[in-house]
């Protein structure tokens, strides 16, 4: 958090996949709740996962970084 400006946190905050990436990773979803990834879409899929918890760790940082240099 150190090198968190107040734009820079913004960012992070708002970023969100794009359309495309939505429909893989809701294929992917579909295909491991019925049982059918292979071995490769379960690497991407557990990737994908692993991604989203460090992009949402970010984001909860920049965003109690933000409620504290308001001003």
């Amino acid at each position: 958090m150190e090198s968190f400006t107040p734009a820079l946190a913004r960012k992070i905050i708002n970023q969100r996949v794009d359309s495309e990436m939505e429909q893989r990773v809701a294929l992917l979803r579909q295909k491991a709740n019925e049982g059918t990834l292979t071995p490769e879409e379960d690497d991407e899929y557990k990737d994908f996962v692993e991604s989203v918890d460090v992009i949402s760790i970010l984001q909860a940082k920049a965003s109690r970084f933000l409620s504290q240099h308001r001003g």
